[in-house]
């Protein structure tokens, strides 16, 4: 039967090993929450009616406390990976900006929850607002020792493929191991460019829209999500 060709498929499987994840249900909402950003902001600047724009921005918002609520008590797992980094032998510099890149998003996740009950309205505080900006600080922190670890690593590559000769099978297989790792490290830092213009925006040090914001929060959340689909194969 047709149904049952549906329901056994490999693809539906797939899918609910995705959903199942709490990473799966967040990169999709998040994919989401940044399109309807750029949405509203687009229909904004054509001059479309308030009422088409309302429901893009309650979307923006709502799933932006979603996701709040899903990342409770994340911050644990990245206080712990730090510490696992910090006892990891190897490159110094990548052990760094590892330890580094799970503090800043510790720190981002911790001031990001004491900020849920104001979000959510149900308890007012004077000092979410400020608290607010120091979590975007840490975050900020975070992406840019994960950005300094991309750069790193290329760098690294790139050294270690000019020691290979690609005339040998071993240097041939090698060469194509290196190429994945480039590849998932560029996917990886254009991710994490993209993410730098949420709280660099919203520390106002550079002057972007939510357009721009939008759409580059867009394109990581779309990475994210093909990187998770992956995983869950």
């Amino acid at each position: 039967m047709v149904a049952d060709a549906v329901i056994y498929h490999p693809t539906v499987a797939h899918y609910l090993r995705f959903v199942a994840t709490t990473v799966g249900r967040d990169k999709l909402i998040r994919t989401l929450q940044y399109f309807s950003r750029f949405y509203a902001w687009y229909l904004l600047r054509t001059n479309a009616l308030p009422s088409s724009i309302a429901p893009f921005d309650a979307i923006k918002k709502q799933f932006g406390l979603c996701r709040k609520l899903l990342r409770l008590g994340k911050n644990v797992e990245h206080f712990k990976a730090a510490a696992v980094a910090a006892d990891t032998k190897g490159d110094a510099v990548l052990r760094y900006c590892a330890v580094g890149r799970q503090l800043g998003y510790a720190t981002y996740l911790t001031l990001d929850m004491v900020t849920f009950l104001d979000s959510a309205g149900i308890r007012q505080s004077a000092n979410a607002k400020r608290l607010q900006r120091e979590a975007f600080k840490a975050w900020l922190v975070g992406l840019t020792f994960n950005v300094v670890a991309g750069l790193y690593t290329l760098f690294q590559l790139q050294q270690r493929e000019q020691g290979i000769d690609k005339n040998d099978g071993e240097g041939v297989v090698e060469s194509k191991k290196l190429a994945r790792e480039r590849t998932a490290t560029n996917i990886q830092l254009i991710s994490d460019l993209c993410d730098l213009t949420v709280p660099s925006s919203a520390l106002e040090y550079v002057n972007l829209d939510d357009g721009i914001v939008g759409l580059a929060g867009t394109v990581s959340s779309l990475l994210g999500l093909w990187s998770q689909w992956k995983k869950t194969a």
